[in-house]
Formats: C-alpha cells, sequence, structure tokens
C-alpha cells in the first residue's frame, strides 16, 4: 500500500519537527517548510495527498495558501494547524477548501484523524473540552 505523501508548514521549527516526527510514522513527509509561500511552491510542485497548514505563518498565511492552492487547482486535501478556537476562523478555513482544523494542544490525538478524515473527503475539528475551555 503506498502511503499518502504530506507537505507540512509551520513556522515555529519546534512544532514543524515534532509535527513531521509524529506523521513520519504513518504519511510520507514529502515537504516540511516554515512560511506559506514555501508551503504553496512546494505543494503545487510535489503534489501531495494532504497539506498540513498553520493558520499563522509569516510571508502568507495558511488561509492565503487554501486560497490559492484552490484557485490553481490544488487536489490536495487541506487540514490546519492553529492555536486560535475562534468560529469566525474556523469558518474562514472552511470557506477556503479546509477538511480539517485541528488545535495545537490536541496535535497528538487529532492530527492523524483528521488527517484520515480529509483524505476520506469529510470535515474534522478539534474540540477542547469545557474544562480546557476555561483556562483560556
Amino acid at each position: 500500500m503506498t502511503r499518502m505523501r504530506v507537505v507540512v508548514a509551520d513556522d515555529v521549527a519546534l512544532m514543524l519537527s515534532a509535527v513531521t516526527a509524529l506523521l513520519q510514522k504513518s504519511f510520507d513527509v514529502v515537504g516540511a517548510v516554515s512560511n506559506g509561500r514555501t508551503a504553496l511552491k512546494k505543494t503545487l510542485e510535489l503534489k501531495p495527498d494532504v497539506v498540513v497548514l498553520d493558520v499563522s505563518m509569516p510571508v502568507m498565511n495558511g488561509i492565503e495558501v487554501a486560497g490559492q492552492l484552490k484557485k490553481r487547482g490544488s487536489e490536495a486535501r487541506i487540514v490546519f494547524l492553529t492555536s486560535h478556537e475562534d468560529p469566525e476562523i474556523q469558518e474562514t478555513c472552511l470557506a477556503v477548501g479546509g477538511l480539517g482544523y485541528v488545535l495545537k494542544d490536541l496535535i497528538a490525538t487529532d492530527l492523524i484523524p483528521a488527517m484520515n478524515e480529509a483524505l476520506a473527503g469529510r470535515v474534522f475539528f478539534s474540540v477542547l473540552s469545557p474544562h480546557h475551555r476555561e483556562r483560556g
């Protein structure tokens, strides 16, 4: 069975390496980049099955990248990573073609399920527990 190919984009080096390490067990990570412009270039060039985009990145944010990918006909499924639990940002991510919205606090439990759902054409959103929500 061929492993699904993924490009990961996050501007925080520690987060990028943690996500890459997590995904390497189940996916073929073909690109790990630290800004939106490079994410766009690598996704168009490498044609991965999934692209994992940090919402907040320099140069181009993840939402802008997703919009450009959609406009350019990319078939990569898009999963967003974020620390923002904001319904408006979630709606915007969905509107630009995102199928996953994973909170960074929940990457260990939610990222791979979100990617699998996206590959199946279904939407996945992380949900914080009410206890967790009270902290912030």
